[in-house]
C-alpha cells in the first residue's frame, strides 16, 4: 500500500507541470493551431522563472516571470504564423531549438529557491489519494481553479465558440465576421501563459532550479496528450496522467529493485506518447482545420 502511495504521488507531481501546458495546448489546437512550440514554452517559462526567483529572492514573481517568458514566445510564434502565415510547424521546431540553445548559453549558477508546501487539513490524511492530491506546492491547486475555466472559455462562451469555429471551418468562420486568426493569435498566447506556468512550477515548484534541457521533451508529450484524449478536455488530462504515471515509474522501480534496462524506463513515457498517436490519432477526428494555414479568400 505504501509503495502504491508513493506511486501515485509522484505520477500526480509528475504530471501536474504537463496539465498546465496541455490545458493550453487543447485550447490552441480546438482553435485550429497545432502548437510545436510548447515545449520552447515550458523551458523558457523554467528558465525565465529560476532567474526571476533567484534575482528577486522571491518564488512568486519567478512565477511571473515563467509566465511571461510562455507569453514572449507565443506572441512571437503567432506573429509568424497568423501575421506573416509562416509554416506553423517550421515557426514551432524553430523556437524550440533557439529556446533551447539560449537556456543552455545563458545558464548561470542560481540561488535555489521552491515555493511553498500547501497540505490540505482533513484531505491530506486520505488514503490513497490524500497525499498525492493534497500535499503539494501551493501552484498545483491553481488547477483546480484553471481546468473548469479553460473548459467554460472554450465550451461555454462566445469566445469559445468563435474559436472552435476557427478550429473546424475557418472559411465559413471568416463569413459570419470572426477574425479567425485573431481568435488564433489569442488561443496560441493562452497557451503561453498556461505553458510558461507549467515550465516555471517544473522548476521552482519541484525542482528548485533550472538545468540544461530540463522539460525534456515534456511538451511533446503534451501535444500527444491532446491527440490520445481526441482532442477533449478530460480526455487530455487522462493522457498526461498516464505519462505522469509512466515517468514516476521509470523513477520508482529501480529504488524498489527491480532492475531494468535504464534506456527502456527513460524511453518508456516517449514510446506511450507513439503509441497514443498511432492508434488515437485515426480513431478520435480532431479539429477540422488543424494546422492548416488561414488565408482569406483561398478556400
Amino acid at each position: 500500500m505504501e509503495n502504491i502511495e508513493l506511486m501515485l504521488a509522484s505520477a500526480i507531481r509528475l504530471a501536474i507541470p504537463m496539465a498546465f501546458a496541455a490545458l493550453g495546448e487543447w485550447i490552441a489546437e480546438r482553435a485550429g493551431t497545432l502548437n510545436i512550440s510548447v515545449e520552447a514554452m515550458m523551458l523558457g517559462g523554467a528558465f525565465s522563472a529560476v532567474m526571476g526567483a533567484s534575482v528577486t529572492g522571491s518564488a512568486e514573481v519567478g512565477l511571473l516571470c515563467g509566465i511571461a517568458a510562455g507569453l514572449l514566445i507565443a506572441f512571437i510564434h503567432a506573429c509568424f504564423s497568423h501575421r506573416l502565415t509562416v509554416n506553423t510547424y517550421v515557426v514551432g521546431l524553430t523556437l524550440n531549438v533557439l529556446v533551447l540553445g539560449l537556456t543552455s548559453f545563458l545558464l548561470v549558477r542560481t540561488v535555489p529557491i521552491q515555493t511553498e508546501k500547501l497540505t490540505i487539513p482533513v484531505l491530506a490524511d486520505l488514503p490513497v489519494i490524500g497525499p498525492a492530491l493534497f500535499d503539494q506546492r501551493w501552484p498545483a491547486y491553481l488547477l483546480i481553479l484553471l481546468i473548469p475555466l479553460g473548459y467554460w472559455l472554450v465550451h461555454r462562451s462566445r469566445w469559445g465558440l468563435e474559436a472552435r469555429a476557427s478550429g473546424e471551418s475557418p472559411q465559413s468562420a471568416d463569413v459570419t465576421g470572426i477574425d479567425v486568426n485573431k481568435r488564433r493569435r489569442q488561443a496560441l498566447m493562452i497557451c503561453g501563459v498556461l505553458a510558461g506556468l507549467g515550465g516555471a512550477h517544473l522548476a521552482i515548484a519541484e525542482v528548485g532550479t533550472f538545468n540544461q534541457n530540463m522539460t525534456a521533451g515534456r511538451g511533446y508529450l503534451v501535444i500527444a496528450a491532446v491527440i490520445f484524449g481526441g482532442w477533449t478536455l478530460r480526455g487530455t488530462l487522462a493522457g498526461v496522467l498516464v505519462f505522469g504515471a509512466a515517468d514516476a515509474m521509470r523513477l520508482a522501480l529501480p529504488a524498489l529493485g527491480y532492475e531494468l534496462n535504464p534506456q527502456l524506463l527513460i524511453a518508456t513515457p516517449y514510446l506511450l506518447a507513439l503509441l497514443a498517436m498511432t492508434f488515437f490519432a485515426k480513431t478520435h477526428r480532431g479539429p477540422g482545420a488543424l494546422g492548416a494555414p488561414f488565408v482569406r479568400g483561398i478556400t
